[in-house]
């Protein structure tokens, strides 16, 4: 099968069940070669930098490969699961992106990458040449480091790392359960998405319980000694829920502790860490992760289970041409975030368009922000900035802060409201 250039633009800015209605593939004698970029995922990485790269240089046709019609946020999944906030509310299309800034949304899941010929194989047959790939798969869950947890368990220990029916799930489960009882949440080791998140998360669960059941208990099984912001948590914790008295709701076991999961007894409803089993009504499991699916399989991670990139332009180590961002990109001291994802798709746009225009680029500036909420109107939050400095992204010393003891903590708590629509907005508008 021949195709043009002209007829191959055409087919992708068509609706998505005509483009992908066959088999299409490019002519091996004659690959496109012009100013052509295909993205592989549309979180909060993927769908900046396609928007930012169409923002740089319209000139550039931009490929947006995402499995999925819309996309529920990390960020805010915990406010879901709390109720302050509807699934709706923090789900997200790609009309935008599509219709504002011209970037062509191809529905399917990436399976090869094929980087001599510079083309990428989709499930439905579409074949998509490009000049330069970017890589934003996200992180994914690894069932095999939790003796016998799997996606089959999480349909009654739900992980609801991502949102949607998980977090029903799992919300659905403490509204049913009695006053009273139990709940457990495991923690696991870093690197994850979002260091403070699990902590958010045990702070609105501890708020829900405080409200509708308060003679259950909240138990922290954390893989880690110490974590993000401890300081600031543990004195909400304490404000909020009694933390470290008789009376408290939240209780935290440290990985020097015995704090790590190990395992889960699924007959038995409990966990198994190295002091032995403990049983719940609820048990919320968060496996630790590792970079996605097709990262893993085109050899863009190292023996982390992570890719490891040249910050500079975020090209893979490992494999020419190819860019790699958000979470599945070792990036440290930058976490798993989508203000960090945000902030690398931006640098990564820019480079991009340099190398496609054949001009120097140099010289990026990186942030991070995160907010946690700790009850609708206590919030918390951190900030730091980062720069390219000996082929390493380097923290700017006294350039970032965390929220200090004595700040007004329902003013922080607006500030992350307001904070999630600028970067939802920042994305997806």
């Amino acid at each position: 099968m021949s195709l043009s250039r002209r007829d191959f633009l055409a087919l992708l800015a068509a609706p998505a069940s005509m483009a992908l209605s066959g088999c299409v593939t490019i002519p091996e004698q004659t690959p496109y070669r012009g100013k052509q970029v295909v993205i592989i995922g549309g979180g909060f990485a993927g769908a900046t930098a396609a928007k930012y790269i169409k923002r740089l240089d319209a000139s550039i046709e931009v490929t947006l490969v995402e499995e999925q019609l819309s996309y529920s946020t990390g960020p805010a999944n915990n406010w879901v699961l709390g109720g302050l906030r509807s699934l709706h509310s923090i789900t997200f299309n790609y009309r935008t992106l599509r219709e504002k800034h011209g970037i062509h949304l191809v529905p399917d899941t990436a399976l090869r990458i094929d980087p001599v010929r510079k083309i990428v194989h989709l499930k439905k047959g579409l074949i998509l040449p490009y000049e330069r790939l970017i890589v934003a798969p996200g992180a994914e869950l690894r069932w095999d480091s939790i003796d016998g947890y799997s996606p089959q368990v999480t349909q009654t220990m739900p992980h609801a790392w991502r949102a949607g029916a998980q977090i029903n799930l799992l919300r659905a489960q403490l509204l049913s359960m009695k006053d009273g009882g139990t709940v457990i949440i495991s923690i696991p080791p870093p690197p994850y998405g979002c260091p403070t998140a699990p902590y958010e998360r045990a702070s609105l669960l501890a708020h829900y319980l405080k409200q509708f059941k308060p003679k259950s208990k909240l138990l922290i099984f954390d893989a880690q000694d110490d974590f993000a912001l401890q300081n600031l948590f543990i004195e909400g914790w304490q404000q909020l829920y009694g933390f470290g008295t008789e009376r408290a709701l939240i209780e935290r076991i440290a990985g020097n502790a015995g704090g790590e999961v190990k395992g889960v007894n699924v007959s038995q409803h409990a966990i198994v860490t190295a002091n032995g089993e403990q049983r719940a009504e609820v048990i919320n499991i968060i496996p630790p992760q590792q970079a996605g699916l097709i990262a893993r399989e085109q050899g863009l991670t190292d023996v982390t289970g992570w890719c490891p990139v040249d910050p500079l332009s975020w090209e893979s180590s490992t494999v020419p041409n190819i860019h790699v961002i958000g979470d599945a990109s070792l990036a440290s001291p930058m976490p798993k975030s989508a203000f960090a994802a945000n902030s690398q798709a931006k640098s990564c746009a820019m480079a991009v368009v340099a190398s496609l225009n054949a001009r120097a680029f140099s010289g990026p500036t990186w942030m991070n922000t995160c907010y946690s909420l700790l009850s609708p109107h206590y919030g918390i939050s951190t900030t730091m900035v980062y720069r390219y400095r000996n082929a390493q992204i380097a923290q700017v010393a006294q350039a970032g802060g965390q929220t200090p003891a004595e700040s007004n903590k329902q003013l922080e708590a607006v500030y992350a409201d307001s904070w999630y629509n600028n970067i939802t907005q920042e994305a997806f508008g």
